[in-house]
């Protein structure tokens, strides 16, 4: 499942909502509009894609980030982007020898 993660921390995703004059539910009710089955983003989704606090998130999926996109009428890539984790497991310290080492 493709995951994008907001740009900027939220900023570009707030700053859309306010030149839209929407909040978060509203925001969330304008999804459901344009859902096919009505369910649209919730507005707590909507709440931690464009928080600032310890509840933020900076991953959603791809259906996410086009609801949102669509029904703020914003361009998809000001908002979101294709990321990486933030922890590259080629740069974690192993524990184990990997024949490095003495491992008779």
């Amino acid at each position: 499942m493709t995951k994008l993660y907001r740009k900027g921390n939220g900023q570009p995703l707030r700053d859309a909502m306010r030149a839209n004059g929407v909040s978060g539910p509203e925001l969330a009710e304008r999804t459901k509009r344009l859902d096919s089955v009505g369910r649209g983003v919730s507005p707590a989704t909507i709440g931690r894609l464009a928080g600032r606090g310890g509840t933020a998130r900076d991953a959603c999926r791809l259906a996410t980030a086009w609801l949102v996109a669509e029904a703020l009428d914003w361009p998809i890539h000001r908002l979101f982007g294709l990321g990486a984790p933030s922890v590259s497991t080629d740069t974690v310290e192993r524990c184990e020898s990997y024949g490095d080492e003495d491992s008779y």
